[in-house]
Parts: structure tokens; C-alpha cells; sequence
């Protein structure tokens, strides 16, 4: 029913746009529904089901872009949004001073679904509930933790693309994730420490597979102990970061600076442009040796692996940094040719039919090593190790940072020994990445997905996936935040 009735709005929308003479054109019909749960305190503080439908037509008009949308799907409002699309389009084109041309992407036929075991939509809401009741309850049995909440969330979105240079998309993405915290008090102070699952790709079994009771009175201990443990007296440590703490430090300092379009100087307005400039391709030392940095919108359960993106183009897996030199960008089909790229990477993303395709990161990754965390560690005469994400600040080009964490460890002759607070380490993301001297193997390898990443004006949340094994990083200046 979904496809008989959307296709019939796609080919009409096509065949308009090709009365009008159009350069090139795609309709993106969507259909998204999600659910949130959340808990404080050991209630239900609130449910929230979301359903959105409707459409946007893109248009390439004598080199200049037009876009209209509607939440109206019919095939009446079809012709009329797609007339305003080649409206705009023309009215671009005559104000343009540089006529915008795409890289070829060969027209695909395709459907792509997500895999997973348990439908979280499947799942009724009071085992959900219960679940997040129980975990708040577990996690008060530790007496100093005074503040807890819990939740769940789900989304599954459907949609179709089709473009007058013959693809036709069809998609069923699915993706979810929970996540519970712990609030201590001692002295007058209060510290958190959390708890989640990846965004992923995936169905309940992501949430099962979590065992949020099992986690519970971990999490509850350590939010315990960071209250009352000493504030870090400020000085250059070691650093030895682990998996969640990296994916937020690689989204900020290589992610968002391999955006082409920032690179380029087309986006500035929200969080700025790029340091990586296009004359540093090829040749920029980025990092160490040992830091290998990997696109890949292909690796199943990733938040980016759509199968296309919404150029049309297939999901690939190519280098941003090889062996420390920077090599790659993030692109669409729009801003690839601006380096010689014969195709887009793939990377052009709306997140919803109301928004135009922007470029957005890709799912970026520190490639692993050979070690083991223990054996980071264990070279570490004095030095702090960092858990999860914090608070974190970066210049409008992506060059100066700081960055918190949830949990840090003192380390002292090669042993973590107690736990620390106020925690904040500061730097430039090339001498900083300068600085890793290690990476642990594939088998400590964990995916952290980000789904609030800003960009654009009107403003888009991205959805993409972060990839780390712990990495030691030497010398570091550290102060008390």
C-alpha cells in the first residue's frame, strides 16, 4: 500500500520536474515514527510517541537550487511543490555567480533495511517502564546517590528517493538506544556518572544485551566515589581515553573539520569552518603514525550506513588520516568535483523532508592497534585515565579544544589507583593527535552514535557513528574545570 501509493507521487513528481526542463531533480518521501521514555527519580516522568510524514522535492535549475516541501502528501499538492521547487531554482540560477554542477553517480534500484532481533515498537511499554523503574531503584540502593534518571528511545523511518536520473530508493532504518544516571552528594557537592548504549542501528536486543540491573550498582558505586574524590591538581599528564570519551574528541577535531563544505568556506555560520584547508590534503601531518582515521558508512548497525545517502550515492569506506597525514574529506555530489573528485563520498544527509541535504560527517574511526589498555596503562608513570563524555568547548575552525569526561582515574607507576574530579585537558587537535602514542587492538574496538549533531541554518541534527579502542596520548595539559 505504502509503495503503490508513494511511487505514484514520486513518478508524478518526476515527470513535472522533467516538463520543466530541470537539470537535475529527487523527491524524498518520509515517514518517521519514535518513541521516548523517561524516568527521574524512580518515576515514569514522561512518554512521548512522534509520527511525521511528509516530502521534499530538490531541484538543479541552469545551475542554481531550489527546494520545496510539504507535509501534505497527495498527489494534488504534488505538482503544486514541485512548481515552487523549479520556482526557486530559476530564481537562484539568476542570481548565482558560480553555476552548480554535480559529480556522476550512477542511477541505483535498491532497498534497504535495517537488521535486528526485537522490534522495539514490539515491546510493550509497561516492560519498558518497569525496566527503567527497577534500574532507578537499583541504583538508590547506594545511600550517598540522592538524583536518577532513565531512559529509552526508539525511531524508525521510512522513505523513498527517486531522482529524474533514474534511482529509486526504498528504506526501513531503524535505530535505538537507553541510558540511566546516578546523582551523589557528599560536602555539598554533587557528581554524576552514567550509563548508556550506543545509538545504534539495531532493535531491543541493543537494550537487553545493555543489562541496565546487572550496570546499575557499578554505575551507583562510582558516582559514590566521584563525589568525594580529590579535585585534579592541574599540571601536563598522560592521558589514556577510552572509547566513548574518543568518539566525542574525534566527532569535534577530525569529524566536523573534514566537512568539504567547511573546508571550502560554504558553511561558517553554525560552528564555523575547518583548519583543514584543501592545500593540506595529501601532505598535512594530522597526527602520529599510529593514528588512522576511517570513513566507513558501510559497517552494519552504524548510524550512517543508510545504504545511499540523499544524493543518491552508495555508502563507501575511505581514509580522512592515514598513518598521521591527512588524505580524505567528507563530501556530496555538489562539492567533490571542487577538489578533482570524480564521485561524492556519500555524505549528504537531511534529517527530515522538510531539510535540504547538507554535507555531515561521516561514521569516523581510530583505526585500532596492537595493545591492550592494561599495557597503556601499565607505560604510564603518572598520568589520568578518562571515561565517557563531558563537557567540551572547540574553536569556530576546529583547532583549539578542551574536553571533560564522566570519570577519571589517577594513574601512578602504571596502575589506575583512585578515582579524581573537575577534570578538563586542553590543546591544538594536530599537536594533540601528535601526541598518541598508542592504540589498544581490535577485540577493545566499541561504536558510540551521536544524533544531535548541529549544522546548517535552519539548523539539522545529524546522525553518525564514532569507532575507538583506548588510545594513550602523552603530555597533555590538564586543569581543574
Amino acid at each position: 500500500m505504502m509503495n503503490t501509493s508513494w511511487d505514484e507521487c514520486a513518478d508524478l513528481a518526476l515527470k513535472r520536474l522533467a516538463t520543466a526542463g530541470v537539470d537535475y531533480g529527487d523527491i524524498r518521501i518520509v515517514h518517521s515514527t519514535s518513541q521516548s521514555i523517561t524516568g527521574e527519580d524512580r518515576r515514569i516522568a514522561s512518554i512521548r510517541d512522534a509520527d511525521d510524514q511528509g516530502f521534499g522535492i530538490r531541484v538543479l535549475y541552469h545551475g542554481g537550487w531550489g527546494f520545496a516541501a510539504s507535509s501534505v502528501l497527495s498527489l494534488e499538492e504534488i505538482p503544486r511543490v514541485a512548481d515552487l521547487a523549479v520556482e526557486i531554482a530559476k530564481s537562484s540560477a539568476s542570481l548565482a555567480r558560480e553555476r552548480t554542477t554535480l559529480v556522476l553517480e550512477p542511477p541505483h534500484r535498491d532497498r534497504v533495511v535495517t537488521k535486528y532481533l526485537l522490534d522495539p515498537f514490539s515491546v510493550p511499554l509497561q516492560q519498558k517502564a518497569e525496566l527503567l523503574r527497577e534500574t532507578m531503584e537499583y541504583v538508590h540502593r547506594q545511600s550517598e546517590v540522592v538524583r536518577s534518571s532513565a531512559s529509552l528511545w526508539a525511531r524508525r523511518d521510512r522513505k523513498l528517493f527517486a531522482s529524474t536520473e533514474g534511482s529509486h530508493i526504498e528504506f526501513d532504518l531503524l535505530a535505538g538506544q537507553g541510558e540511566f544516571t546516578a546523582t551523589a552528594k557528599y560536602d555539598g557537592r554533587f557528581a554524576s556518572r552514567s550509563c548508556s548504549t550506543p545509538h545504534l542501528r539495531a532493535g531491543y536486543e541493543l537494550i537487553q544485551d545493555a543489562n541496565f540491573l546487572a550496570e546499575a550498582p557499578r554505575i551507583a558505586a562510582q558516582a559514590a566515589e566521584k563525589v568525594k574524590a580529590p579535585a585534579v591538581p592541574p599540571g601536563r599528564y598522560d592521558l589514556v581515553l577510552d572509547a566513548e570519551h574518543l568518539s566525542l574528541t574525534m566527532h569535534e577535531s577530525c569529524g566536523h573539520p573534514s566537512e568539504l563544505d567547511r573546508a571550502l568556506g560554504y558553511e561558517a555560520n553554525y560552528a564555523g569552518t575547518s583548519f583543514l584547508t584543501t592545500d593540506k590534503r595529501g601532505s598535512f601531518r594530522y597526527g602520529t603514525s599510529c593514528v588512522n582515521l576511517v570513513a566507513d558508512n558501510t559497517e552494519p548497525e552504524t548510524l550512517a550506513a543508510t545504504g545511499y545517502d540523499d544524493d543518491g550515492v552508495e555508502c563507501q569506506k575511505w581514509d580522512i588520516v592515514r598513518e598521521g597525514i591527512f588524505v580524505g574529506y567528507c563530501t556530496n555530489r555538489e562539492v567533490a568535483g571542487k577538489i578533482g573528485e570524480g564521485r561524492s563520498r556519500g555524505s549528504n544527509r537531511a534529517d527530515s523532508w522538510a531539510s535540504v541535504p547538507i554535507v555531515r560527517i561521516a561514521n569516523i574511526g581510530l583505526e585500532p592497534g596492537t595493545s591492550s589498555p592494561e599495557e597503556l596503562i601499565a607505560d604510564v608513570k603518572r598520568g589520568i585515565y578518562i571515561e565517557g563524555h563531558g563537557s567540551y568547548s572547540i574553536d569556530q575552525r576546529r583547532y583549539n579544544f578542551q574536553f571533560g569526561g564522566d570519570a577519571f582515574w589517577l594513574i601512578e607507576n602504571g596502575r589506575r589507583s583512585h578515582m579524581l574530579r573537575d577534570v578538563i585537558y586542553h590543546g591544538i587537535t594536530p599537536e594533540f593527535w601528535n601526541r598518541c602514542d598508542g592504540v589498544a587492538g581490535r577485540s577493545y574496538r566499541k561504536r558510540y552514535g551521536f544524533i544531535t549533531c548541529g549544522k546548517g541554518q535552519p539548523g539539522q541534527s545529524g546522525w553518525m557513528t564514532h569507532a575507538a579502542s583506548p588510545a594513550r596520548f602523552r603530555q597533555v595539559d590538564v586543569i581543574r574545570g
